[in-house]
């Protein structure tokens, strides 16, 4: 089997599926329950200083 097609098939399955699942993670990790708060505080970070 060519090295070109083995990547190809592994893109085309394993990789999209584990790229999905990243995904869905991140989104249900910005979307949880008290999450609003601390992107608040972070977002005023750079305006501590002043």
């Amino acid at each position: 089997m060519d090295t070109y097609t083995a990547m190809r098939q592994f893109a085309d399955s394993w990789a999209l599926l584990g790229m999905t699942l990243f995904f869905v993670g991140a989104v249900l990790f910005v979307f949880r329950p008290g999450s609003r708060q601390l992107a608040q505080d972070a977002a005023q970070i750079p305006l501590k200083d002043d």
